[in-house]
């Protein structure tokens, strides 16, 4: 399926019916179609060909979104840029991407001033809500272009390239098929609750999870309701009235969630599935919003290079069959999807027994076609017929799938292997401590001395002393943070993931 396939779907089961909707704009899914042409028809008529690549640098905005249907019917190729990304990492991606077409908001204007002059390839720049130096608005853009059907022949399956995260080294051009969203949104539609008419809130940028989980509402005809500002109470306000089905988190935000006034007061009745993934969540907290939120809660692990479905826990695998809360599977990532193959392997690439840990590796149609133009790291990533996910982890009696770590994470200490998730995870069940980050810094007597930071609940406090006690009570000596920090608030990416890269060189410097 080619992406607009799953638009056309949704349109085939009312074309009538509300597809993308913000405050009180709503489009339809004949309007998301009719517009969708013009679009393609006008990247033909800016010389946008088969195959070429074309960046939207935007918020999260309904019409922005699209531009992605326009983008695939001219045959061409999707590179979501996010905006809150540096200048200089936005400049780096779409000169790796070779965009040759920019979408552009009109309040990121200070950022496309700033690396323009650097991307002389970039010839085609759209603004699409107002006036930009050296852009053309949207609307003068389309012309008098007809809404009439419009779909050019692709080059290939590829139909997005996106960007690795820059906590790894330079980033990498992440190239998805047809075939890589079609798989992963057969697993989602067969992993989840979808009853009736689904309607998803899309809290989480566009540009990231939340974007791809739009593909499996569509399918249904469901409507995809875009919050513009990622704010807890409006959230709240939106679950009860618009009666949202589906949405997705990340921890920290689901963290703000249950810390949230409103939470009680708020009816949550509609919600069949909250989805959570793309860092750790703690097993105290998950435990928490199975109660104050519903039995809704949804998992899922994937990454860039093979997205959201590599294992899922769905919300019914969250209790056991007399409906009592499932802990002992709490911190795992769920069973492999159907379609996914998964495997735990040693460093050599030998499989690995049940219960031994060792790094997880995939394959299947969910994994990516490579990285573009970088045939060497795509060749290290796939070695054996494997991709290496970089994860550790292990696959249990049941089958269920545990990460510990990343592999860069691991803290070896006075010759013991420490896996940081697992203190992390001991950390986060002390009533203080909102969240933490456990990194492994040089020690002259243990190789390297297993180091927390935390970030406490507001007006909460706590020893150093008081949680080296408590973690040694919970799992022994050798994994007690032999150093203690306590931190106002810890550093995070744009999907609110903690940076250890940003914490190891301040410690350094202490």
């Amino acid at each position: 399926m080619r992406l607009t396939d799953f638009l056309d779907k949704g349109a085939s089961l009312g074309p009538l019916s509300p597809c993308l909707s913000s405050g009180g704009d709503t489009l339809s899914y004949l309007a998301v179609q009719q517009l969708s042409w013009r679009i393609a028809a006008a990247l033909a008529n800016s010389g946008v060909n088969p195959g070429d690549k074309v960046a939207i640098l935007s918020g999260n905005d309904p019409v922005a979104f699209s531009c992605v249907f326009g983008i695939a019917r001219a045959g061409a190729v999707w590179c979501p840029v996010n905006p809150r990304n540096e200048a200089a990492e936005n400049r780096d991606l779409l000169a790796l991407f070779d965009c040759s077409c920019l979408i552009v908001q009109a309040g990121f204007a200070d950022l496309v001033a700033k690396i323009l002059p650097d991307l002389p390839a970039l010839t085609t720049v759209i603004c699409l809500d107002g006036q930009l130096p050296g852009a053309v608005p949207f609307q003068e853009w389309l012309g008098d272009t007809p809404a009439e059907p419009w779909q050019a022949e692709p080059l290939d399956d590829i139909v997005m390239i996106v960007g690795t995260g820059g906590t790894t080294g330079r980033p990498k051009g992440v190239q998805l098929t047809g075939h890589n969203i079609e798989t992963m949104t057969a697993l989602t539609l067969m992993s989840y609750p979808f009853e009736g008419h689904p309607r998803y809130l899309a809290f989480a940028p566009l540009t990231h999870a939340a974007g791809v989980l739009c593909f499996p509402i569509l399918a249904l005809g469901g409507e995809i309701v875009v919050m513009r500002a990622p704010e807890i109470p409006h959230m709240l306000r939106l679950v009860e009235q618009r009666r949202i089905t589906h949405t997705f988190l990340p921890p920290t935000l689901i963290y703000m969630l249950l810390d949230h006034p409103d939470l009680p007061s708020t009816n949550l009745g509609s919600l069949q599935c909250l989805w959570y993934g793309a860092a750790p969540m703690s097993v105290t907290r998950l435990e928490q919003a199975i109660d104050r939120i519903g039995p809704v809660m949804g998992q899922l692990f994937g990454q860039t290079e093979a997205p959201m479905m590599i294992s899922t826990l769905a919300p019914r695998d969250h209790f056991r069959p007399d409906g009592t809360v499932a802990r002992e599977r709490l911190s795992s990532a769920g069973r492999p999807t159907p379609l996914v193959h998964v495997a735990i392997t040693d460093d050599d690439g030998t499989p690995l027994g049940t219960g031994e840990r060792g790094e997880i590796v995939v394959r299947g149609p969910l994994v990516m076609a490579g990285y573009y133009k970088n045939p060497a790291a795509t060749a290290d990533a796939s070695r054996g017929g494997w991709h290496r996910t970089g994860d550790i982890g292990y696959l249990d009696a049941d089958n269920y799938l545990f990460i510990v770590d990343r592999a860069k994470d691991m803290i070896i200490t006075g010759g013991f292997n420490v896996y940081s998730a697992e203190v992390e995870q001991a950390l986060m069940t002390h009533p203080a401590v909102r969240d933490c980050a456990v990194l492994g810094l040089p020690d002259p007597k243990w190789g390297e001395r297993v180091t927390a930071v935390l970030e406490l609940h507001p007006g909460r406090t706590v020893t150093g002393p008081e949680i080296r006690a408590f973690v040694h009570e919970l799992i022994g000596g050798v994994k007690t943070p032999k150093q203690v920090e306590i931190w106002p608030d810890l550093p995070r990416s744009k999907l609110g993931k903690v940076l250890k890269t940003e914490i190891k060189p301040i410690l350094l410097q202490q």
